[in-house]
């Protein structure tokens, strides 16, 4: 089996998943416009290992064109998104006018307002256009599937699919003592989308009687008003920790007792997955992607997107229940490997075993595979 994947970065989203494929005997070659982008280096991003898949760079347009053009005819080509994604565009338009099958990579659409409802249109239209060319959706996220299908898709083309990271790995020297308050933590840029001000004010709601306290990871342009913000509504209560790279967000996570992802919209929500394989019980709000798998385990919560009242009630809820124990920590992290890169390299394999021939059964996504609702909270 011959795999190409087709992104502008080398994307820890998607990186991994190429390598563990590499790892299983697959063919693989990730091909991307560059190795990181300037504004995901500025996050503390950086490009991680292809392992045993190999890599090539398309600079250009021109290159990239030409580099789909001289593909063996045999392989099987994964692309990132289908509308708006610069090079990655032109290797599609190669692709469906020569004929050959591409898979691609969707992730939630953000459809509110005008402009979800020109979205609609768009992605109707550009689906349409790739039908006979279009082998597959990975479709990423809490609601993807059925906005694809909606979209004119044949479901049975339609897979719901993830962000799979690496394995979780054990914690390095003296692991950090947790706090006795109940610790929330909310990793991510401080822009309006991730709406952390919603986080800050729902807390804030909460009796004063409650004893928990919110750790913040991340920088951003609204710090200084996120931070006023804290400080009047919140006193003593948020720890500022800053940029961190991921591993030591990680242990971040392991000493907390849930993190919080209320975003207006986010594809998927990477956080999120990595606070689960951490252990971690987290609570999302359902325009994120990610609020698929907080569902699947079966601990936190998803609330409506903006709904200050119903997050200061999961929020309430989880204080209650109280802090994570080691040995609710041990079973979320170990059900939550469904989220790591091998188990996406194999159920990648089986989706396209299962097109190549469909007499093989449905493969079923490894959130939804037997283990799903825990019941821990």
């Amino acid at each position: 089996m011959k795999i190409w994947f087709w992104q502008l970065i080398v994307s820890p989203h998607m990186a991994n998943l190429a390598s563990e494929l590499a790892v299983l005997g697959v063919d693989v070659c990730y091909v991307a416009h560059q190795e990181m982008s300037p504004d995901r280096v500025t996050q503390g991003w950086v490009a991680p290992s292809l392992g045993k898949a190999s890599f090539k760079l398309i600079p250009t347009e021109a290159e990239a064109v030409a580099l789909a053009n001289e593909a063996p005819e045999d392989v099987v080509h994964i692309c990132q998104g289908i509308r708006g994604n610069g090079v990655i565009s032109a290797v599609q338009s190669v692709l469906r006018k020569s004929g050959r099958k591409k898979i691609v990579v969707m992730e939630t659409v953000d459809g509110h307002g005008f402009f979800g409802y020109l979205k609609r249109l768009i992605y109707s239209y550009l689906f349409k256009v790739a039908d006979k060319s279009l082998l597959a959706v990975l479709a990423i996220g809490l609601n993807t599937a059925d906005w694809v299908v909606s979209r004119g898709v044949n479901r049975n083309k339609v897979f719901p699919f993830a962000y799979f990271l690496p394995e979780a790995e054990s914690s390095q020297g003296k692991p950090k003592a947790p706090s006795s308050r109940f610790r929330f933590i909310c990793v991510g840029q401080f822009t309006e989308r991730k709406r952390l001000d919603l986080l800050i004010e729902a807390l804030a709601s909460l009796p004063k009687n409650q004893n928990f306290e919110l750790a913040v990871v991340g920088s951003g342009p609204l710090e200084q008003g996120l931070r006023e913000k804290a400080e009047s509504m919140l006193p003593g209560r948020v720890d500022w920790i800053g940029l961190l790279p991921m591993a030591q967000v990680r242990e971040e996570m392991r000493v907390a007792d849930c993190l919080v992802l209320p975003s207006r919209h986010d594809g998927w929500g990477a956080v999120v997955s990595e606070a689960l394989m951490s252990g971690t019980p987290a609570i999302a709000s359902d325009a994120c992607g990610s609020a698929v798998v907080v569902k699947a385990s079966g601990v936190g919560g998803v609330f409506s997107s903006g709904d200050i009242c119903e997050l200061g009630q999961m929020l309430s809820e989880r204080i209650n229940g109280g802090k994570v124990s080691e040995s609710e920590r041990e079973i979320l992290s170990s059900w939550a490997t469904c989220l790591a890169a091998p188990e996406g390299a194999r159920y990648l394999m089986n989706i396209i075993v299962h097109l190549n021939n469909p007499d093989v059964s449905l493969p079923q996504a490894p959130w939804f595979n037997g283990n799903d609702f825990l019941g821990l909270s």
